[in-house]
C-alpha cells in the first residue's frame, strides 16, 4: 500500500498534474466569482416588500439540497426573498434547479395565457397529428429547451420518491414505458411551476397512498359506467365465512 501511494512519477507526470491542479483552482475561483455576482443580482431584484422570514419546512426528496455543485450562498433564501414563493417545496425541484428555471423563464408568467401554453412552449405537451378526424400520433415535439431538460431530470428524481408524483411516475412507467413517464411527470412539474409563479399556488403532496386510492376509485367508476352502458350492475364481492373455512 505504501508503494502504491508513493508511486513512481516522472518529471513530466508531475508537470501535467501541477497544470491540472492549477486549472482546477482557477475554475473554482471563477465559479465562486459567478456565485457572488448571482447573489448580488438576486439582492438587487428583490421585491420592495422583502421577506426576511425563513421559508416554510421543506417537503421534498432527500439529497437534492446537498450537492458539491450548489452555489456557495443560500439560493433558497435569496429566491424566496426575491419572488416570495418557495419553489423548492415542489418535489424534484431543488434550490439550484429553481434558480435555473427562474433564470430561463423569468417571473412574469403572463407571457403564457395558460399552463397549456407553457407546456406547449416547452414541447412537453402532446402534438396531435390528425388526419380524417383520426389521431395518427400524439408524440411530443423535439426540443433543445434547457427548462424541459431540467424538468425531465427532476422527473427521474421524483419517480424514486414515496409521493403522489412518484406513484404516478411508476404507474405510467409500467403502462407506457419510462421515457413517456418522464415526459408526463415533467409536464406535471411544469404546470406546478407555472401555477406557483403566476397564481402563488402552494404545492401540497398528499402521498403515494392517496394517489393509489384515487386511481382505484377512478378504475371502479369506469367499470360502473361500462357496466351501465351494457345493462349490467356491478356488485362488490362479499366474503362468506363457514365452519369449513373461508370461501
Amino acid at each position: 500500500m505504501t508503494a502504491a501511494l508513493t508511486g513512481s512519477y516522472k518529471p513530466e507526470h508531475l508537470f501535467a498534474l501541477t497544470q491540472a491542479l492549477e486549472l482546477i483552482d482557477f475554475y473554482v475561483e471563477k465559479i465562486e466569482a459567478c456565485d457572488r455576482v448571482i447573489e448580488s443580482t438576486l439582492k438587487q431584484l428583490q421585491q420592495e416588500n422583502d421577506s426576511t422570514s425563513p421559508p416554510p419546512t421543506l417537503q421534498k426528496a432527500r439529497g437534492r439540497e446537498s450537492s458539491k455543485n450548489n452555489p456557495s450562498f443560500d439560493v433558497r433564501q435569496s429566491l424566496f426573498s426575491f419572488i416570495g414563493i418557495d419553489l423548492t417545496q415542489i418535489h424534484g425541484i431543488g434550490s439550484s434547479v429553481a434558480l435555473k428555471l427562474v433564470a430561463e423563464c423569468g417571473t412574469d408568467m403572463t407571457k403564457w395565457p395558460t399552463s397549456k401554453h407553457f407546456t406547449s412552449w416547452l414541447c412537453l405537451a402532446p402534438c396531435n397529428k390528425i388526419s380524417g378526424g383520426k389521431i395518427l400520433s400524439s408524440r411530443t415535439r423535439r426540443s433543445s429547451s434547457k427548462v424541459a431538460t431540467m424538468l425531465r431530470l427532476a422527473a427521474v428524481v421524483v419517480g424514486k420518491t414515496n409521493t403522489a408524483l412518484g406513484a404516478a411516475y411508476r404507474r405510467y412507467a409500467a403502462r407506457i414505458g419510462k421515457a413517456k413517464a418522464v415526459t408526463a411527470i415533467a409536464r406535471k412539474l411544469a404546470i406546478l411551476f407555472y401555477n406557483a409563479l403566476r397564481y402563488g399556488m402552494a404545492y401540497v403532496d398528499k402521498g403515494a397512498n392517496y394517489y393509489e386510492e384515487q386511481y382505484q376509485k377512478k378504475v371502479i367508476n369506469n367499470l360502473h359506467r361500462k357496466a351501465d352502458a351494457l345493462g349490467y350492475t356491478l356488485q362488490k364481492k362479499a366474503l362468506s365465512i363457514s365452519a369449513a373455512g373461508v370461501s
